[in-house]
């Protein structure tokens, strides 16, 4: 490590100041954007969460419907069942297709909840609308990855899309604005952890 005295620290850090404020003056443009949350990674749908929150705190509303969970009960419902006016959380699953063993039921449950996402993109009230685990939805065929596609690109021009779950399909991640994949590098449940709450749910 090189050693630099407070002036030397000074001068470097006001560089990059004047670095960082010229890249900052050519972001000048904002818009509705889509993400993407995908990987193999724990906290994918955690940190979409977190965008839900930040909205929140803006005084903004937000959709969020989940696609597979549905079966249990989960902290973030009990958060959001606090903010009525700004929140709509709609947990429409019955669990993983592994759980249910009925594909027909799935796809069913899978059209019920993409008719709700549908409808809060196309309501101008919701600034941004969570499709959680939308994902796994697409990777099992339940639903045409095109016809997500044009609700996306069809929405308002401010209107946030958020979209979580594993493997997102390439067509997806090729349309978002912001794709981002949790690589998964050491989690508890290998080592005979079951999920818990407060952290999985």
């Amino acid at each position: 490590m090189i050693e630099r005295t407070p002036e030397q620290h000074a001068e470097k850090m006001k560089k990059k100041q004047a670095a960082h404020d010229k890249i900052m003056a050519t972001k000048t443009q904002e818009k509705g954007l889509l993400i993407v949350h995908t990987g193999k990674g724990k906290g994918k749908t955690t940190a979409a969460l977190g965008m839900v929150v930040r909205s929140i705190g803006h005084g903004r509303k937000v959709g969020v419907v989940q696609f597979v969970k549905g079966a249990m009960t989960t902290g973030e419902k009990a958060v959001f069942d606090a903010f009525p006016d700004q929140v709509e959380f709609k947990p429409m699953g019955e669990g993983f297709t592994w759980n249910t063993q009925d594909r027909t039921r799935d796809i069913a449950l899978a059209r019920e909840a993409w008719d709700e996402v549908k409808r809060m993109i196309a309501d101008p009230s919701y600034d941004m609308v969570l499709a959680d685990e939308l994902n796994i939805v697409l990777r099992y065929d339940y639903l045409p990855l095109e016809e997500v596609l044009e609700a996306v690109t069809a929405r308002a021009p401010m209107k946030h899309v958020v979209i979580t779950g594993r493997n997102a399909p390439d067509g997806l991640i090729e349309a978002a604005d912001l794709v981002t994949e949790m690589t998964l590098v050491k989690h508890p449940f290998r080592s005979g952890v079951k999920a818990q709450a407060g952290i999985e749910f």
